[in-house]
C-alpha cells in the first residue's frame, strides 16, 4: 500500500500548528486586491482585507484554484509515491473542487481522490482532520475518501453574522435587510447544508450575549456530537467573547477543543466579529466501525 499525504484548499481554516502536527499540505485560493492578486494566508491576511474595506470600501475578489495550480503542488509528492486525498471548499460555493478534479483526469492517474466537503471553513477542516486519523491507522487513500465522504451529511457547520455589510456588498445580501438589521441590532445564524449557506436563526442584541446564546442553541439542536473535537473558529473577534465560547464548550465531553481564525478567503465574504461552533454531529459512529 501506497503512503498518503492529505492536501486541502486554504479555505479549510485549521492553523499552522495543526498542518504541521498532521503533515497537511495546502493549496492557496487568489485574493484580488487593489488590483494586485495574493495567495490566501500566503501573502496576505484578514487584518489587511478589513483595513481594505474600511479605507476603500471595496471587497476584494476570490479566484478558484487553477488544475495546473493543483499539478504544481502535487506532482512533487507523486513523484515520490504517494497517493494523494485532498479536500476542496464546498463545489456549490467555488470552482476550485472541479480544477482539482480536472488536474487528477488531466494527470492520469488513479493516485488523486479528490473529496467535496459540501463545507466551508473548519467544517471542511473537521473532515481533514478525520482523514488525518484514517491515515495514522494505515487506511489506504481510496478508503479515506469513502469514509470521509460518508460523513460530510453530519458536519454540522455554522456562523453569527455580527456585520451584514460585508454581505451586502457581496450582493448576498439587499439594502433593506442591511437596513433593518442595523437598526435591530440584528444577527442571523448561518448553516450549510447540501454544500449552501442558509440562513438559521436571527438573533437580537450585543455579540456577546448573542454568540453565547447560539452556541447553546447548536449544542441542543445538534445533540449527537463525535466527542473527539470541536472548533470554534472566527474572524478578528474580542478575545474575551472567544474565550467564553471555549468555556462553555469545555464543559462537555469533547477530547479536543480547537480555536482558529477564518481564512482570508472566509473573511473577506463574512467580514470580522463572525465566529461559529463546528464539528460532526453523528456520534462518532464511523470511528467505531
Amino acid at each position: 500500500m501506497r503512503k498518503v499525504k492529505i492536501f486541502g484548499d486554504s479555505t479549510i481554516d485549521l492553523n499552522k500548528e495543526l498542518y504541521e502536527q498532521n503533515n497537511i499540505s495546502i493549496v492557496p485560493l487568489t485574493i484580488i486586491m487593489g488590483g494586485t492578486s495574493y495567495k490566501d494566508g500566503e501573502n496576505i491576511t484578514p487584518a489587511q482585507i478589513y483595513r481594505h474595506f474600511e479605507t476603500k470600501n471595496e471587497l476584494p475578489k476570490t479566484a478558484a484554484i487553477n488544475s495546473e495550480t493543483y499539478k504544481e503542488y502535487g506532482m512533487p509528492f507523486l513523484d515520490q509515491g504517494y497517493d494523494i486525498v485532498h479536500f476542496n471548499i464546498s463545489s456549490d460555493m467555488s470552482a476550485s473542487h472541479i480544477n482539482a478534479c480536472k488536474a487528477a483526469e488531466e494527470l492520469g492517474l488513479d493516485r488523486i481522490f479528490v473529496v467535496d466537503t459540501k463545507n466551508l471553513s473548519s467544517g471542511s477542516g473537521l473532515l481533514v482532520l478525520y482523514a488525518c486519523d484514517l491515515v495514522k491507522q494505515g487506511l489506504g487513500a481510496q478508503d479515506i475518501k469513502n469514509r470521509c465522504m460518508a460523513r460530510t451529511d453530519a458536519v454540522q457547520a455554522s456562523f453569527i453574522i455580527d456585520r451584514l455589510n460585508y454581505l451586502y456588498k457581496g450582493g448576498r445580501c439587499s439594502s433593506l435587510a442591511l437596513i433593518a438589521a442595523t437598526a435591530l441590532t440584528l444577527k442571523p445564524s448561518i448553516r450549510v447544508k447540501n454544500g449552501k449557506m442558509l440562513t438559521g436563526k436571527k438573533y437580537i442584541g450585543k455579540l456577546a450575549s448573542v454568540a453565547e446564546k447560539y452556541v447553546k442553541d447548536t449544542l441542543k439542536e445538534f445533540n449527537n456530537p463525535d466527542y473527539t473535537r470541536v472548533f470554534i473558529t472566527y474572524t478578528e473577534t474580542p478575545l474575551d467573547i472567544v474565550d467564553n465560547l471555549v468555556n462553555i464548550v469545555k464543559a462537555l465531553p469533547f477530547k479536543s477543543v480547537l480555536v482558529t481564525e477564518a481564512s482570508c478567503t472566509i473573511s473577506s465574504h463574512c467580514g470580522p466579529h463572525t465566529l461559529g461552533i463546528l464539528y460532526i454531529n453523528d456520534g462518532g459512529v464511523e470511528d467505531k466501525k
